[in-house]
């Protein structure tokens, strides 16, 4: 059980780095060509788990899973960074807080997972806490651009799409390993988005409008880096890790760690950005680890297997 709220933390605070690493490649290439070079990285981490945990599928399940590969990656990255693109790291950041209240909420509807109602104290808690770090900061247009309504609804849409990625693939690790669920859908997934990316450049001969060809000798090393770390530990990984925590825990509960991404994306700003955190930080964080050793140290009735049934 702690393996599993450990893996999920870890994988936040890898999360917690995706918008950072995101802008650096921004500055570089669109929106499209930086989510397909980023998961391409993904792939190479992925292929060998492929390979090792080769699974015959079942029409219903390969199904199920191109359905949660098309929503978790291709639609849901897309709209993400589109999103990123029209606003600033800090908003981004903040529309993630929301993520733990919407996560618990799904997986009680949909999942039928029990929450009482400390466990609802301490998912709010923890959102509020995220809420405190992030509008505790001073954020210079100057260095990231101005924040718009449309950029932080389309960052709001994308976590509406995360949430059916998360329980459609909590469905599927019912029958297959998390390794196996997470490889599958990566590659799948990134199969769909090289077809949306790359299609209208290939087919430019018969086209009326001409796509561009993914950038490529004329891209920094930095922003290199940043894609590969943006593929290999921010989606590989963290993907992996996921998986493998809310195999082993209720999902309504390892929501609490989603918190993680926009506190240390605050970080990160104060950091690498020069934004200022005052008392709300310490405030924020205190709320965000009060939460989490709530959730982590009381009891747990649902079977973490069997909560989707």
């Amino acid at each position: 059980m702690f393996l599993g709220y450990g893996a999920c933390a870890l994988a936040g605070c890898l999360w917690g780095t995706g918008f950072y690493f995101g802008r650096l490649a921004l500055n570089e290439m669109s929106v499209e060509h930086m989510v397909l070079y980023r998961f391409l990285f993904a792939c190479v981490g992925m292929l060998p788990v492929a390979l090792m945990h080769r699974v015959r599928l079942k029409w219903s399940e390969t199904r199920l899973l191109l359905i949660s590969a098309a929503l978790g990656i291709p639609v849901q990255f897309l709209i993400q960074f589109h999103g990123l693109a029209r606003t600033t790291v800090s908003h981004a950041s903040l529309m993630v807080g929301s993520m733990p209240v919407l996560l618990g909420v799904a997986a009680a509807v949909f999942a039928g997972e029990r929450l009482d109602g400390i466990g609802w104290a301490a998912l709010a808690s923890s959102t509020v806490g995220a809420a405190l770090i992030v509008l505790g900061g001073h954020h210079g247009s100057a260095t990231q651009g101005e924040p718009s309504l449309t950029g932080d609804l389309l960052v709001v849409l994308s976590l509406c799409l995360s949430l059916a990625w998360i329980l459609l693939s909590k469905k599927l690790m019912q029958t297959h390993s998390p390794p196996v669920v997470t490889a599958y859908t990566i590659l799948s997934g990134t199969v769909m988005l090289a077809a949306w990316v790359l299609g209208p450049w290939l087919l430019r001969p018969w086209l009326p409008t001409h796509g561009q060809p993914p950038p490529f000798a004329h891209v920094s090393t930095t922003a290199w880096m940043a894609l590969a770390i943006s593929g290999l530990a921010c989606t590989a990984t963290t993907t992996l890790l996921w998986n493998w925590g809310i195999h082993h825990v209720p999902a309504s509960r390892a929501g609490v760690f989603l918190n993680i991404e926009p506190a240390l994306g605050s970080f990160l700003g104060v950091k690498l950005l020069g934004e200022h955190l005052g008392p709300h930080a310490a405030m924020g964080g205190a709320l965000i680890l009060g939460a989490a050793v709530v959730l982590t140290t009381r009891g747990h009735e649902p079977q973490p297997e069997v909560v989707l049934e």
